[in-house]
């Protein structure tokens, strides 16, 4: 036997067999495919930008550091809301952050809008006291503005000497023998109730059959003197408003809506008014009318409210405030607490299966005291969280972050 060719040939298939262990084991070290397997990362659930390539504890807290879940993570559930991803936290993580949840539920909910409104005199209820006649203010008998009066209570003297020429016109025609005296009369009589002279007035002077200087004018209505112009010995003219009385038992307030709320807003709608010097008295009323346009400075819409007043606890020019509650129905509606909002979006965080917590983008109604009326993106019974949401948006922005730059 060739001793020397045996021995090469043993040596050359050690050799071979050493190659081959190197290679599977170098293979094997490289997922079996030649790419590199990416290595594990952990980071701080409290302290995000913390991160490792091995397991510790984080050098702020001292919370175990927790492995960071790629997005292609197949038990992740997936986020709607861009530059969010899933979060896991586990419950010690929670309880130290103070997180708290809620339920997204289907609730009858009441919006309440609040406006301010100027009280003022009800124009239906205000009495101009004019004359027909011309004449001098002889006596007055409202001394100041702001007086009560009573109606037919006297409110001035009246000298008129073309009122005593018509009276004492009709008692002459009155007298016996006077040529046609009944048809005379009876003109000269309309004439003097045409010019202001109440059916009283005109049955006194047919008793006495004398004319005094002066005619007494009473009050058309009850009510205050909210304007009067004149004073004593005044010079009276035809048609010339002498006071303004007005009946202060139900008065007006012009409230101001603004345009994001009209749709809300009815003729009819009950109404609470405040005042500030008040506190704890609720007057009640209705909206009775709404301006057919805005007002251009302001770009309000004035609202008339009628409000009973029958104290007189509401004075013409105050200021009140005003809250009008709109019931919108039953409707599906997540905390106000749950919501983060930025310029162009709404989302909240989910619970989902497990300790993750996923991003999800929500349309909004209306916001009711503590809820948010919810269009779309939630369903009820779905929970939500309340409290740290803004630890948790960071902890999602920083994920999605890391996730992306992996990705790469």
């Amino acid at each position: 036997m060739n001793w020397g060719k045996l021995i090469l040939v043993l040596v050359v298939a050690a050799a071979a067999g050493g190659a081959g262990v190197w290679y599977g084991r170098h293979q094997h070290e490289a997922g079996g495919a030649g790419v590199a397997k990416p290595a594990a990362r952990y980071h701080c659930p409290m302290h995000p930008q913390i991160t490792a390539d091995k397991p510790g504890e984080c050098p702020i807290c001292g919370m175990d550091l927790v492995p960071i879940k790629s997005s292609a993570d197949p038990s992740a559930t997936t986020s709607t809301v861009s530059g969010l991803a899933v979060v896991h936290i586990p419950e010690a993580a929670r309880q130290r952050m103070g997180l708290t949840f809620g339920t997204v539920e289907r609730r009858n909910l009441e919006r309440t809008l609040r406006t301010s409104a100027r009280i003022a005199p009800e124009e239906t209820r205000e009495h101009h006291v004019t004359l027909k006649v011309e004449g001098w203010i002889d006596k007055l008998y409202v001394a100041t503005t702001g007086q009560q009066v009573k109606r037919g209570e006297p409110l001035l003297e009246l000298h008129s000497p073309e009122l005593i020429a018509a009276a004492e016109s009709y008692l002459a025609a009155r007298r016996p023998g006077s040529p046609d005296a009944q048809p005379i009369a009876a003109a000269a009589r309309q004439r003097l109730l045409y010019w202001g002279l109440s059916e009283e007035q005109v049955r006194a002077l047919e008793t006495s059959g004398k004319v005094g200087r002066t005619f007494t004018i009473p009050a058309p209505a009850a009510g205050w003197v909210v304007d009067k112009p004149i004073t004593h010995g005044h010079r009276a003219l035809a048609g010339e408003v002498l006071m303004t009385i007005a009946d202060l038992s139900q008065v007006w307030g012009d409230a101001n809506i603004y345009e994001a709320e009209l749709a809300l807003i009815r003729v009819g709608m009950p109404v609470e008014l405040r005042l500030p010097h008040l506190p704890g008295q609720v007057f009640t009323g209705r909206i009775s009318f709404l301006s057919p346009a805005l007002d251009p400075v302001t770009r309000t819409l004035k609202a008339r409210l009628e409000i009973p007043n029958a104290d007189v606890l509401l004075k013409p020019e105050m200021f009140a405030e005003v809250r009008l509650n709109l019931p919108l129905g039953e409707q599906v509606a997540v905390p106000v607490t749950a919501v983060l909002r930025t310029g162009e979006r709404a989302y909240v965080f989910r619970a989902a299966a497990g300790d993750q917590l996923t991003p999800v983008a929500v349309t909004l109604g209306a916001r009711c005291g503590a809820w948010f009326a919810v269009l779309d993106g939630v369903q009820p019974g779905d929970r939500v969280v309340t409290s740290a949401n803004f630890l948790v948006d960071s902890e999602s922005a920083m994920q999605a972050a890391l996730s992306a730059v992996q990705e790469r």
